[in-house]
Parts: structure tokens; sequence; C-alpha cells
């Protein structure tokens, strides 16, 4: 195996990729490495140019970006660039930034990096534009940007390469920003209640706080299995115990579970604890904090999630679970007392694992398959069997249900949280039962914890507890269809070699079609009137347009405008021609080409070459420049064949 050097190009890397390389290798053959540059004074952004343009008007300013097009037009050329708050058009001049910079700035790509430095002015067509003074590489890209990702397949890779969708699809860096935006206002809503931000182990040897399978691993030092967290709750009733009477944490819990369009393994959640206070406060907490964030991010109550209207308003519906089950399942839990008749009842009605339920669990069971989905608009569930509930303390006027209740929307659950159980003795004795779970084979069933059991012994001060997923909520107020499309870098199951190199493949194949694609602004677009002189059939007969493949081109020594093309056009022997498009494209860039040429116009000498023929392009002017595009056709083509 031949030593890899940093100048090693892989024999399979697609050309596209391989010339970006070669651009690379001879910039630092000039002295002009990109990747030497360490800092760039930015002075203003595109969104705040654009906005304040007034103010702006005349003067230099500098900015930093991604090349995200770029359209040549001969002795000048315009780019749009992408900055931190959006994208701006920037004008290119030979004669402003000098011949050399300019023959350097033409070869730069779609994805390069850039600083720009200039003054700001409006175009012909009334577009904000930086006229630049200078353009300084700072990065060169070596990968090639897809013009947008779309489709199933490619939704896998904007997963995978968050790094490129957040740069080529702008509202996908939309939704991250109202993440944080969320984010902070959560922050803000439980600072200004009162609340104490704190930090607990996300790592222990008891996995506690829910009913959750977690995630193992293992601490080499002591030699011990440890549990990634799958809540926080028990060290922050801790916290309470010790005399912190408001805490909340939020971050991230881990559970070892399945994955679908509401869960990811890895998630943000947040919970808090308030003494004195019991489940009726937490409702009122919850309904007010979602509230508030729904109006910071989006300015209103009201929201539409994938096309259901859904009114965030205060105040919230209430309901008892056994409410819900006897409206939509037809089953009346008041009138049901025993376990037997639970069972019998879910099997008459074909509950899975019927023969294992109590009629705590069977009233759970009725709720999830019969109701959740028909809770659309924000509501909270109450009375929750104390058989669910380990923590939650008991209704005293119905000790088979707890002061617990969970917040619904969109049929999702985005809320849990009840009064917290702080009688040392009732708790023991549900985590025996839990245990009793485990050792029936439920795997998800409480811990025992023996030090949180000492800590209420110690003394719990009566107080509520709430937990609420914050992703589901983020998913919600963004209109997000799936919770990987709010997380920035979702779990996903990794590729082998032949999986990457596959998808890497297609989003090749994919990015180099969409940018053959030039897009114009058909607003700053002018082209020449037709022709109102006719001509006949025979006459238009008598042009010769045939097929070439471009051999060989260079530019013709002496002259700025001329390049000489050798072709390959179906006969035996080469053709050549001169054409002036030397202003639009380089000559390395058009070997290999498929064009189109007449080929029977009388040989003309051009700077002493003789030229046989001309090569077809399309001319017009773009935003007061002229625009040129060489004809280029499907590379299938045979060479020599006809036009009609």
């Amino acid at each position: 195996m031949s030593e890899i050097t940093y100048r090693t190009i892989d024999e399979n890397m697609p050309e596209v990729l391989r010339v970006r390389r070669e651009k690379l290798f001879k910039l630092q053959d000039d002295g002009r490495n990109p990747f030497e540059i360490e800092k760039y004074d930015v002075t203003a952004f595109s969104v705040g140019i654009k906005e304040n343009f007034e103010e702006y008007e005349g003067k230099e300013v500098s900015l930093a970006g991604r090349i995200m097009a770029k359209r040549r037009m001969g002795k000048a050329s315009f780019i749009d660039l992408q900055d931190r708050d959006g994208r701006i058009q920037v004008y290119v001049r030979k004669d402003e930034i000098g011949e050399e910079e300019y023959s350097y700035f033409i070869t730069y790509d779609i994805g390069d990096i850039v600083g720009i430095k200039g003054d700001v002015f409006k175009s012909k067509t009334g577009e904000v534009t930086i006229k630049a003074h200078s353009v300084l590489l700072m990065s060169k890209s070596l990968q090639v940007l897809p013009e947008k990702f779309h489709g199933l397949t490619d939704t896998e890779i904007r997963y995978r390469q968050r790094y490129v969708d957040t740069i080529v699809n702008p509202e996908v860096k939309e939704v991250f920003l109202k993440r944080t935006q969320i984010i902070k206002g959560i922050r803000e809503f439980m600072d200004g209640r009162g609340f104490l931000e704190v930090e607990t182990p996300i790592l222990d040897t008891i996995a506690g706080g829910a009913a959750a399978r977690p995630f193992i691993t293992h601490h080499n030092t002591l030699d011990i299995d440890m549990y990634m967290r799958i809540a926080n709750e028990l060290f922050l009733k801790r916290l309470i115990v010790g005399g912190f009477d408001r805490v909340y944490e939020m971050g991230h819990m881990f559970r070892n579970e399945g994955m679908d369009p509401k869960h990811n393994p890895e998630y943000t959640a947040i919970e808090m604890y308030q003494a004195y206070a019991d489940y009726n406060d937490m409702m009122e907490l919850t309904e007010s904090l979602v509230e508030y964030l729904c109006v910071k991010v989006n300015g209103t109550t009201k929201i539409n999630y994938q096309g259901t209207d859904i009114d965030f308003k205060t105040p919230w519906k209430r309901a008892t679970m056994v409410e819900m089950v006897r409206d939509y399942a037809g089953v009346d839990f008041d009138k049901i007392l025993t376990d037997e008749e639970a069972i019998a009842v879910c099997k008459e009605r074909g509950i899975e694992d019927a023969e294992k339920m109590n009629r705590g669990k069977a009233i759970a069971a009725f709720f999830e398959e019969y109701c959740e989905d028909h809770l659309e608009q924000p509501i909270f569930i109450t009375q929750h069997p104390v058989e669910i509930s380990p923590l939650a303390k008991r209704n005293p006027k119905d000790p088979a249900m707890t002061n617990r209740f969970e917040a619904f929307a969109n049929g999702w659950e985005i809320a849990n949280a009840f009064s917290e159980l702080n009688d040392p003795i009732d708790q023991k004795l549900r985590f025996l039962d839990q245990l009793k779970e485990r050792e029936a084979g439920d795997d998800e069933a409480h811990m025992m914890d023996e030090d949180f059991v000492n800590a209420i012994e110690v003394g719990l001060p009566p107080t509520g507890g709430l937990g609420v997923g914050v992703d589901r909520v983020i998913m919600l107020l963004t209109n997000q269809p799936s919770i990987r499309d709010i997380i920035l870098f979702p779990t996903m199951k990794p590729l082998d070699k032949g999986g990457v190199n596959a998808a890497a493949n297609a989003k090749m194949k994919a990015a180099l079609a969409e940018q053959a694609k030039i897009k114009l602004d058909l607003s700053k677009l002018k082209i020449e009137p037709l022709f109102e002189d006719m001509i006949d059939f025979d006459t238009f007969s008598k042009s010769d347009f045939r097929i070439v493949k471009v051999k060989d081109c260079e530019a013709v020594k002496k002259s700025k405008k001329l390049l000489k093309f050798v072709l390959d056009d179906g006969s035996d022997e080469d053709r050549v021609i001169l054409s002036g498009i030397h202003e639009y494209y380089e000559p390395e860039e058009l070997i290999g080409k498929t064009c189109v040429a007449i080929t029977n116009l009388e040989p003309r000498m051009m700077m002493g070459i003789e030229s046989r023929g001309m090569l077809i392009s399309a001319v017009y002017e773009y935003d007061g420049a002229e625009g040129l595009n060489l004809l280029m056709v499907d590379d299938s083509i045979p060479a020599g064949a006809k036009l009609y």
C-alpha cells in the first residue's frame, strides 16, 4: 500500500472533487494558502445592511461568508454571499480588484468562504449590493454543496450531515434559532418565578425517577456499572429536602428505548420542584410556561401544527383519566372496582397482556388505546392510578388514585406532574412493589433507592413537581413533524463503508445536477428583442449546425478574450474555432464538453490563427451587466450529429 500524503488524491474520487483539490494545491503553490488565514474583521452583516440601507449606502463594509451562487459576466461577476444572518449580492469587477486578483477570484467555487470589503449600493434593478474592493479566500470547500436537499433518502443525509443542511436550507437554520429562543425563554420564565437552576449527576448507580430502560456503562476505576440518567427527579427532590425551595434543571435524559417521530434516545427535558405547592400549582405553571413560550417565538398563543389549529391560551381544560376512558372507550371504571373485573373487560376489548393487568394498569391501558389521539387541544388529564405513579401522592378521597396530571396537546404527552409523595414509609413500600415487577421481568420498573428514602425520612415538605418534554414543545411551536427535525444531531444508525459511499455518491449526483442549473432572478434579466425580419427556410437550412466535442482548449497568446478550441466534429480532421469568451470561462473547465457549432462558415484569420466556424452561445443582460453561456448539451450526443 502506497504512503498517503497531503496531496494524495484517491483514484476513485469524482472529477469535480479532484478539480477542487487541484485548485487548492495551486493556491498553496502560489503562496495563497487559504487555510493559513486566522482572522478577518467583520463590520456588518447581510440582513442589517439590507434593512438599514440608507444608513450604509456609499459606506465601506467588511463581510465574511460562503459563496452560494456565482454568475460570471465577463469583466465582472455577481456572487451571493451567505453570512450569519442571510444572503447579500456582491458585485466583483476586474478593474476594481485588479486583474491578478480577478483571475484567482473566477476560480473560486460555490461553498468557498471569502471575506469581502466594499461599498454598499443598489444595482440597476434596485437590489442592495456590495461593490467589492477586495475578495479574500479564507477556506476552500473541497466538497460540492447541493442546491437543495429533497426526498426521503436525502432526509436521512440531512440528519447525518446537519452542517450541510443548515447551509443550503435556511429554513432549517431558522428552526434551530427558534429552539435556542425557546430554551432561553424557559430559563427566563423559571428564573422570573424565583426558581434556582441546578445541576445534578448524569451518571448514577441507580436509574431512578421514571419507568424506562436505561443505558448502562462501566466505570473502570471504581469497577462498577453505572446508568445514564433517565430522569433527574430524585436528586432535585433531595435538594428540596436540603432547603432549596424552588429548583429546576434542564438537560439531556437518556432512555434505551424505541425511536420514532416523537422519541430520540437522547432528548432534552426540564424538571422543576416547588416546596409548599401541589399539582394544581404545577398545572398553572405548565400552561403559563407554554403560553409564554408560544407568544415569545410566534407572537400569538395560536399555532397550526401540520394542519391542526391549536390554541395554548390559558386556562387549559381539565379532566380525569377515568372520565376520558368513559367518554371515548365507553367503559366506566367507577363501576369496575376489582382487578378481576378489570382483567375481564381488557380481554373483552382485546387489550394487550390482559392477564397481567390490575385495575390501575387497565385504566391506563384503556386511556392510551382509546383517548390520547383525541386530545388535540391542550388539556390536563388528572387522577392517575397509583399502580403507574410510584412517586406521586395519593388522593385522600380516593387512595387508589394519585394527585397527578399529564398535559396533552396534539395527542402527545408534553408534561407530567404530581403532588410529590413525601411519606417515606409509603414510598418504600411502592419501591418494593416495583422491585417485584422487575423480578417478574419488567426491566422498566423502578429500582430501589435507599438513599432517596433516607432523604425523605429526614423530611420532604409538601412539594409540587413537574417535568416538561422540551423537545416535543419545540416540535409543536416550530411546526416540525419529527423530533429529528429539532435536534441538531439526532441519533442515527451507523452506515457501513459501502453505505457511506453510496450515500455520498447519491448526494454528489444530485448536487452536480442542481449546480449545473444557474438560477437567475428573472426580474433582473434583459434580452434582445426578437428579429422582425423573416428569412425563408432554404436560407436557414444552408447553415450547418453540428455537435462538437472539445478535445483541447487554451487561451490565445496576447489576447484577453480569445480561446482556441480544438474540436471533434465527427470527421477525421480536427476543427479549430476561436471564440471570444475567455472573460466568461477558463479553458480547462471546457475540455471534454459537448457543444454546438456552425461548421460551414468561411474560414477567417484571428490573431494569426485560422478559425473554421463559430461556437454557439446565449447572450443576455443581467442586472446591467452582459451575461454569456456557451451552449453545452448532453455528452451522450455523438460528435457530428446534425441539428435540425
